[in-house]
């Protein structure tokens, strides 16, 4: 995932603004090749950056001096958050800011999104991740809209990302991964969830708990999941926390040790599943089947 993730971090941005992301040399399954060598399975590497993807379209990275100056951003540590132990069982955010907690940040951060799925007999699905305008936001008027906050993804310095730099009319990159999966061109699976950077990953936790490990969607949306704070946070200072990764509590002694030992820095939660919400859709039988996490304050309805 951190592979991936550092890709993000450069060449992600709107499509429709100049210059044209890499989107080819992406997509490029020799290009995955070449990224999946790198992993190291024996310990983690803090200093994973981009790739250079331009090669598998046929062109020459014009910004081979970023990749050469990569580098993750240092966390600006709130002053009232303690050294964490060994087994600090505590919420972590990836935002942080002087003088407030990880807790509050996490409390204002998930009050903000909301994930919706929804599917009719007719075969009409839609699959939705509502989220913005989270407090403190500017009201438009005296409409009670929040404005979005979601300009704070964007960057100033060209040498941060040159697709994601701030400009009139321009959508920021964001988090927000409201999925659709397709079998034989039927929809398959709905699914989304809630929670800035973690959503790509939860997600994709999920997607393999049912198409790889059989998991009915219920199943797959309450498993624990392990979530990376090694990418360049979409939100606040846009810091990185190399190494940092969320555990839920029922992980077992060993594979803490041996986390560990890969160079890991664990914090745990007692839930660690999303929230996810999903529609399974069964062809064989022409049934749906609904799935919620017991994460958050998520519901499935039929009728």
């Amino acid at each position: 995932m951190s592979l991936a993730f550092a890709d993000r971090d450069l060449y992600y941005g709107d499509p429709y603004f100049s210059p044209a992301e890499p989107i080819q040399g992406l997509l490029s399954k020799d290009y995955a090749k070449e990224r999946a060598k790198l992993l190291n399975r024996e310990r983690n590497d803090p200093t994973v950056g981009p790739g250079d993807p331009y090669p598998f379209q046929g062109q020459t990275n014009p910004y081979h001096t970023l990749l050469e100056k990569w580098h993750t951003r240092p966390t600006a540590t709130p002053p009232s958050t303690p050294k964490p132990t060994q087994d600090t069982v505590r919420p972590v955010s990836q935002l942080s800011m002087p003088g407030a907690s990880d807790d509050d940040f996490k409390r204002a951060f998930y009050a903000g999104t909301t994930s919706v799925e929804a599917a009719d007999e007719e075969g009409w699905v839609v699959s939705v991740t509502p989220s913005g305008g989270w407090v403190p936001a500017v009201i438009a008027g005296r409409t009670g809209v929040g404005l979005s906050q979601r300009a704070q993804s964007f960057v100033t310095d060209p040498s941060e990302n040159p697709f994601n730099v701030i400009e009139p009319g321009k959508r920021p990159r964001v988090t927000l991964t409201p999925t659709l999966a397709l079998k034989d061109g039927k929809p398959f699976l709905a699914f989304a969830v809630q929670g800035g950077d973690s959503q790509d990953q939860n997600l994709l936790q999920f997607f393999l708990n049912v198409v790889e490990f059989g998991m009915n969607v219920q199943e797959a949306a309450e498993a624990p999941n392990i979530n990376s704070f090694q990418m360049r946070s979409s939100f606040g200072e846009h810091e990185s926390r190399p190494g940092r990764i969320l555990l839920a509590e029922s992980m077992p002694p060993w594979v803490r040790s041996e986390l560990r030992r890969m160079g890991y820095e664990l914090t745990f939660e007692e839930r660690t599943s999303g929230p996810i919400n999903a529609i399974q859709f069964d062809r064989a039988h022409g049934t749906m089947w609904g799935g919620s996490s017991n994460h958050g304050e998520d519901y499935g309805l039929a009728w």
